[in-house]
Protein backbone atom coordinates (compact mmCIF):
# COMPACT_ATOMS: atom_id res chain seq x y z
CA UNK A 1 0.00 0.00 0.00
CA UNK A 2 1.03 3.47 -0.96
CA UNK A 3 -0.58 6.76 0.64
CA UNK A 4 -0.19 10.35 -0.60
CA UNK A 5 -1.07 13.16 1.21
CA UNK A 6 -2.38 16.14 -1.92
CA UNK A 7 -0.46 19.21 -1.30
CA UNK A 8 -1.04 22.54 -3.21
CA UNK A 9 -0.04 21.39 -6.26
CA UNK A 10 -2.05 18.26 -6.60
CA UNK A 11 -5.33 20.23 -4.97
CA UNK A 12 -7.99 21.31 -7.73
CA UNK A 13 -7.69 18.50 -9.79
CA UNK A 14 -10.07 15.22 -10.37
CA UNK A 15 -9.54 12.44 -8.40
CA UNK A 16 -8.94 10.48 -11.85
CA UNK A 17 -6.57 12.62 -13.22
CA UNK A 18 -4.14 12.39 -10.08
CA UNK A 19 -4.25 8.41 -10.39
CA UNK A 20 -3.34 8.41 -13.87
CA UNK A 21 -0.35 10.72 -13.25
CA UNK A 22 0.73 9.60 -10.23
CA UNK A 23 0.39 5.57 -11.38
CA UNK A 24 0.44 6.07 -15.91
CA UNK A 25 0.78 2.35 -15.67
CA UNK A 26 -2.07 1.22 -14.34
CA UNK A 27 -4.61 0.28 -16.83
CA UNK A 28 -7.80 2.06 -16.48
CA UNK A 29 -9.83 -0.55 -16.89
CA UNK A 30 -7.99 -1.81 -13.51
CA UNK A 31 -8.47 1.85 -11.93
CA UNK A 32 -12.06 1.78 -12.07
CA UNK A 33 -12.14 -1.59 -10.61
CA UNK A 34 -9.79 -0.47 -7.71
CA UNK A 35 -11.92 2.62 -7.37
CA UNK A 36 -15.22 0.47 -6.65
CA UNK A 37 -13.61 -2.05 -5.22
CA UNK A 38 -12.02 0.23 -2.50
CA UNK A 39 -8.58 -0.74 -3.06
CA UNK A 40 -7.88 2.82 -4.37
CA UNK A 41 -9.19 5.34 -1.55
CA UNK A 42 -9.85 9.36 -0.33
CA UNK A 43 -10.02 9.53 3.26
CA UNK A 44 -10.69 5.95 3.80
CA UNK A 45 -13.67 5.93 1.53
CA UNK A 46 -14.65 5.36 -1.69
CA UNK A 47 -14.88 8.29 -3.92
CA UNK A 48 -16.34 9.30 -7.60
CA UNK A 49 -13.45 9.63 -9.91
CA UNK A 50 -14.96 13.14 -10.77
CA UNK A 51 -14.47 14.60 -7.18
CA UNK A 52 -11.79 17.57 -6.56
CA UNK A 53 -9.04 16.61 -5.00
CA UNK A 54 -8.34 19.55 -2.02
CA UNK A 55 -4.89 19.82 -0.17
CA UNK A 56 -4.48 17.63 2.95
CA UNK A 57 -6.45 14.86 1.48
CA UNK A 58 -5.82 11.13 1.87
CA UNK A 59 -5.12 9.32 -1.02
CA UNK A 60 -4.32 5.38 -0.69
CA UNK A 61 -3.85 2.77 -2.71
CA UNK A 62 -3.99 -0.74 -2.14
CA UNK A 63 -2.70 -2.17 -5.30
CA UNK A 64 0.76 -3.84 -6.70
CA UNK A 65 4.14 -2.00 -6.11
CA UNK A 66 4.97 -2.81 -10.22
CA UNK A 67 2.60 -0.57 -11.36
CA UNK A 68 4.36 2.34 -9.33
CA UNK A 69 7.17 3.64 -11.74
CA UNK A 70 10.35 4.14 -9.69
CA UNK A 71 11.40 7.93 -9.56
CA UNK A 72 14.46 8.70 -11.42
CA UNK A 73 17.64 9.38 -9.58
CA UNK A 74 19.61 11.65 -12.05
CA UNK A 75 17.56 13.59 -13.88
CA UNK A 76 17.75 14.93 -17.55
CA UNK A 77 17.14 18.65 -16.93
CA UNK A 78 20.56 18.58 -15.25
CA UNK A 79 22.10 18.60 -18.37
CA UNK A 80 20.30 21.68 -19.54
CA UNK A 81 22.34 24.53 -19.97
CA UNK A 82 22.49 26.86 -16.53
CA UNK A 83 22.06 30.04 -19.23
CA UNK A 84 18.65 31.73 -18.40
CA UNK A 85 17.53 35.59 -19.09
CA UNK A 86 14.71 36.35 -16.61
CA UNK A 87 12.36 39.52 -17.37
CA UNK A 88 10.47 38.72 -13.80
CA UNK A 89 10.24 36.06 -11.24
CA UNK A 90 7.80 35.80 -8.41
CA UNK A 91 6.29 33.02 -5.93
CA UNK A 92 3.82 31.54 -9.07
CA UNK A 93 5.97 32.41 -12.16
CA UNK A 94 8.73 33.25 -14.25
CA UNK A 95 8.62 35.61 -17.30
CA UNK A 96 12.01 34.59 -19.41
CA UNK A 97 13.65 36.14 -22.17
CA UNK A 98 14.09 33.02 -24.73
CA UNK A 99 16.46 33.80 -27.39
CA UNK A 100 16.73 32.97 -30.89
CA UNK A 101 17.59 29.30 -31.73
CA UNK A 102 16.50 27.46 -28.37
CA UNK A 103 13.60 25.30 -28.44
CA UNK A 104 10.90 25.96 -25.91
CA UNK A 105 10.00 21.87 -25.60
CA UNK A 106 11.99 18.97 -26.90
CA UNK A 107 12.00 17.44 -30.24
CA UNK A 108 13.41 14.97 -32.59
CA UNK A 109 16.97 17.12 -32.66
CA UNK A 110 17.09 18.36 -28.96
CA UNK A 111 15.78 16.42 -26.16
CA UNK A 112 17.81 17.81 -23.33
CA UNK A 113 18.51 21.58 -23.71
CA UNK A 114 15.33 23.39 -23.88
CA UNK A 115 13.99 26.06 -22.01
CA UNK A 116 11.26 23.92 -20.06
CA UNK A 117 14.75 22.17 -19.23
CA UNK A 118 16.60 24.91 -18.14
CA UNK A 119 13.59 26.49 -16.04
CA UNK A 120 13.44 22.93 -14.78
CA UNK A 121 16.95 22.74 -13.72
CA UNK A 122 17.35 26.14 -12.49
CA UNK A 123 13.98 25.60 -10.04
CA UNK A 124 15.70 22.38 -8.53
CA UNK A 125 18.73 24.46 -7.62
CA UNK A 126 16.84 26.95 -6.23
CA UNK A 127 15.45 24.12 -4.11
CA UNK A 128 11.75 25.51 -5.34
CA UNK A 129 11.79 22.13 -7.23
CA UNK A 130 12.00 18.61 -6.54
CA UNK A 131 10.69 15.69 -8.85
CA UNK A 132 10.87 13.29 -5.73
CA UNK A 133 8.31 15.63 -3.85
CA UNK A 134 6.21 15.89 -6.89
CA UNK A 135 2.91 13.15 -8.03
CA UNK A 136 1.66 14.76 -10.76
CA UNK A 137 3.22 18.54 -11.12
CA UNK A 138 6.04 19.91 -12.97
CA UNK A 139 7.43 23.36 -13.65
CA UNK A 140 5.76 24.02 -17.44
CA UNK A 141 5.94 26.93 -19.40
CA UNK A 142 2.43 28.51 -20.54
CA UNK A 143 3.00 29.60 -24.35
CA UNK A 144 5.57 28.87 -26.94
CA UNK A 145 7.55 30.66 -28.97
CA UNK A 146 9.21 28.99 -32.39
CA UNK A 147 12.34 28.14 -32.04
CA UNK A 148 13.96 31.31 -34.51
CA UNK A 149 11.83 33.52 -33.14
CA UNK A 150 12.92 35.26 -29.75
CA UNK A 151 11.04 37.16 -26.81
CA UNK A 152 8.99 36.66 -23.64
CA UNK A 153 7.41 32.66 -22.27
CA UNK A 154 5.59 32.17 -19.35
CA UNK A 155 6.55 29.37 -17.01
CA UNK A 156 4.03 28.22 -14.04
CA UNK A 157 5.99 27.27 -11.01
CA UNK A 158 3.22 25.86 -9.53
CA UNK A 159 -0.03 23.71 -10.69
CA UNK A 160 -2.50 27.11 -8.95
CA UNK A 161 -0.61 29.56 -10.97
CA UNK A 162 -0.53 26.81 -14.22
CA UNK A 163 -4.40 26.43 -14.03
CA UNK A 164 -5.07 30.38 -13.62
CA UNK A 165 -2.35 31.42 -16.78
CA UNK A 166 -3.40 28.72 -19.26
CA UNK A 167 -7.02 29.78 -18.61
CA UNK A 168 -6.33 33.09 -18.88
CA UNK A 169 -4.37 32.86 -22.25
CA UNK A 170 -7.24 31.13 -24.27
CA UNK A 171 -9.56 33.66 -22.74
CA UNK A 172 -7.54 36.30 -24.51
CA UNK A 173 -6.42 37.87 -21.11
CA UNK A 174 -2.79 38.19 -21.42
CA UNK A 175 -2.22 39.98 -24.23
CA UNK A 176 1.00 39.88 -26.38
CA UNK A 177 3.14 42.55 -28.33
CA UNK A 178 5.49 42.03 -30.97
CA UNK A 179 8.14 43.89 -32.55
CA UNK A 180 9.14 42.95 -36.40
CA UNK A 181 10.76 44.42 -39.45
CA UNK A 182 9.00 44.23 -42.23
CA UNK A 183 9.34 44.55 -46.34
CA UNK A 184 8.47 47.54 -48.18
CA UNK A 185 6.40 50.62 -46.50
CA UNK A 186 2.47 49.84 -46.20
CA UNK A 187 -0.37 52.57 -46.78
CA UNK A 188 -1.72 52.11 -43.81
CA UNK A 189 0.37 52.75 -40.75
CA UNK A 190 -1.84 51.39 -38.52
CA UNK A 191 -4.79 48.78 -39.13
CA UNK A 192 -6.11 44.78 -38.13
CA UNK A 193 -5.39 42.12 -40.37
CA UNK A 194 -8.01 39.44 -40.81
CA UNK A 195 -8.06 36.37 -42.56
CA UNK A 196 -8.27 32.31 -42.50
CA UNK A 197 -5.52 30.24 -41.60
CA UNK A 198 -4.96 26.99 -42.73
CA UNK A 199 -2.12 24.44 -41.27
CA UNK A 200 -0.19 21.53 -43.29
CA UNK A 201 0.94 19.61 -40.64
CA UNK A 202 3.50 17.83 -42.94
CA UNK A 203 4.74 20.52 -44.25
CA UNK A 204 5.00 22.71 -41.17
CA UNK A 205 4.12 25.33 -42.88
CA UNK A 206 0.37 27.34 -42.87
CA UNK A 207 -1.63 29.64 -45.92
CA UNK A 208 -3.79 32.39 -45.45
CA UNK A 209 -7.19 33.00 -47.06
CA UNK A 210 -9.44 36.07 -47.30
CA UNK A 211 -12.89 33.76 -47.28
CA UNK A 212 -13.63 30.67 -44.21
CA UNK A 213 -12.57 27.70 -45.90
CA UNK A 214 -13.27 24.14 -44.77
CA UNK A 215 -10.93 23.44 -41.85
CA UNK A 216 -9.75 26.84 -41.54
CA UNK A 217 -9.47 28.52 -38.58
CA UNK A 218 -10.00 33.11 -38.19
CA UNK A 219 -6.77 34.53 -37.69
CA UNK A 220 -6.60 38.45 -36.87
CA UNK A 221 -3.64 40.86 -36.77
CA UNK A 222 -3.71 44.25 -35.20
CA UNK A 223 -0.61 46.39 -36.13
CA UNK A 224 1.18 49.86 -36.15
CA UNK A 225 4.06 51.14 -37.59
CA UNK A 226 6.63 52.91 -35.53
CA UNK A 227 9.16 53.88 -38.28
CA UNK A 228 10.42 53.38 -41.63
CA UNK A 229 13.90 52.75 -42.97
CA UNK A 230 16.01 52.26 -46.17
CA UNK A 231 12.69 50.66 -47.52
CA UNK A 232 12.00 48.62 -44.76
CA UNK A 233 9.08 49.20 -41.82
CA UNK A 234 9.23 48.64 -38.19
CA UNK A 235 5.81 47.43 -37.03
CA UNK A 236 4.58 46.41 -33.46
CA UNK A 237 1.87 43.73 -33.75
CA UNK A 238 -1.09 42.53 -31.24
CA UNK A 239 -2.16 39.30 -31.33
CA UNK A 240 -5.27 38.92 -30.96
CA UNK A 241 -5.67 35.28 -32.13
CA UNK A 242 -2.28 33.23 -31.66
CA UNK A 243 -2.31 30.29 -34.35
CA UNK A 244 0.84 29.04 -35.91
CA UNK A 245 3.25 31.23 -37.57
CA UNK A 246 0.48 34.07 -38.23
CA UNK A 247 2.42 37.32 -37.81
CA UNK A 248 4.76 35.70 -40.62
CA UNK A 249 2.53 34.41 -43.01
CA UNK A 250 -0.41 37.40 -42.70
CA UNK A 251 1.94 40.02 -43.84
CA UNK A 252 3.36 37.73 -46.31
CA UNK A 253 -0.59 37.41 -47.51
CA UNK A 254 -0.30 41.25 -47.94
CA UNK A 255 2.66 41.43 -49.92
CA UNK A 256 5.09 42.39 -47.40
CA UNK A 257 6.79 39.28 -46.12
CA UNK A 258 9.29 39.28 -42.44
CA UNK A 259 12.32 40.55 -43.39
CA UNK A 260 14.94 37.27 -43.04
CA UNK A 261 11.92 34.66 -43.44
CA UNK A 262 13.05 32.33 -45.90
CA UNK A 263 10.08 30.35 -45.43
CA UNK A 264 7.15 32.73 -46.46
CA UNK A 265 9.73 35.95 -47.93
CA UNK A 266 12.07 35.89 -50.86
CA UNK A 267 14.90 34.11 -50.96
CA UNK A 268 16.77 35.94 -53.06
CA UNK A 269 15.93 39.21 -50.31
CA UNK A 270 16.92 37.13 -47.56
CA UNK A 271 20.34 36.26 -48.71
CA UNK A 272 22.00 38.55 -45.62
CA UNK A 273 19.21 37.79 -42.97
CA UNK A 274 19.25 34.24 -42.02
CA UNK A 275 16.51 35.05 -39.37
CA UNK A 276 13.24 36.29 -39.68
CA UNK A 277 13.58 39.60 -37.53
CA UNK A 278 10.27 39.16 -35.23
CA UNK A 279 10.53 39.37 -31.32
CA UNK A 280 8.13 38.52 -28.85
CA UNK A 281 8.95 41.74 -26.88
CA UNK A 282 6.01 42.90 -24.44
CA UNK A 283 3.42 41.14 -22.40
CA UNK A 284 0.76 43.00 -20.83
CA UNK A 285 -1.77 41.16 -17.56
CA UNK A 286 -5.36 42.46 -18.52
CA UNK A 287 -7.58 40.18 -16.33
CA UNK A 288 -11.22 41.04 -16.85
CA UNK A 289 -11.99 38.01 -14.41
CA UNK A 290 -11.31 37.02 -11.17
CA UNK A 291 -7.43 35.67 -11.31
CA UNK A 292 -6.68 33.92 -8.14
CA UNK A 293 -3.47 34.07 -6.51
CA UNK A 294 -2.82 36.22 -9.93
CA UNK A 295 -4.67 39.18 -9.19
CA UNK A 296 -1.47 41.57 -7.74
CA UNK A 297 -0.52 40.86 -11.65
CA UNK A 298 -3.89 42.75 -13.16
CA UNK A 299 -2.63 45.68 -15.32
CA UNK A 300 0.84 45.04 -15.20
CA UNK A 301 3.42 44.95 -18.10
CA UNK A 302 6.26 43.42 -18.76
CA UNK A 303 8.98 44.14 -21.68
CA UNK A 304 12.03 44.13 -23.14
CA UNK A 305 14.07 46.25 -24.96
CA UNK A 306 17.76 44.21 -26.09
CA UNK A 307 16.18 43.17 -29.46
CA UNK A 308 19.07 41.96 -31.55
CA UNK A 309 18.01 43.55 -34.79
CA UNK A 310 16.94 47.11 -33.84
CA UNK A 311 20.15 48.71 -34.32
CA UNK A 312 20.69 47.37 -37.65
CA UNK A 313 17.32 48.38 -38.67
CA UNK A 314 17.77 52.34 -37.65
CA UNK A 315 21.61 52.03 -39.05
CA UNK A 316 19.39 51.17 -42.45
CA UNK A 317 21.77 47.40 -42.15
CA UNK A 318 18.89 45.71 -42.67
Amino acid sequence: MKSFTIGKNEANQRFDKFITKTVPSLPKSLMYKYLRTKRIKLNGKKAEISTKLNEGDLVEMYINDEFFVKKESVYDFMRASKEIDIVYEDENLILLNKKVGLLCHPDNEEYVDTLVGRVKRYLYEKNEYNPDEETSFTPSLVNRIDRNTGGIVIAAKNAEALRILNKKLKDREIEKYYLCVIEGVLNKKSDTLKGYLIKNEDKNIVKIYSKEKENSKEIKTEYRIIDENNGFSLAEVHLLTGRTHQIRAHFSSIGHPLAGDIKYGSKKTNKENKRQLLYSYKIVFNFTTDAGCLDYLNNKEFSVDNIWFLDDFYKGKI
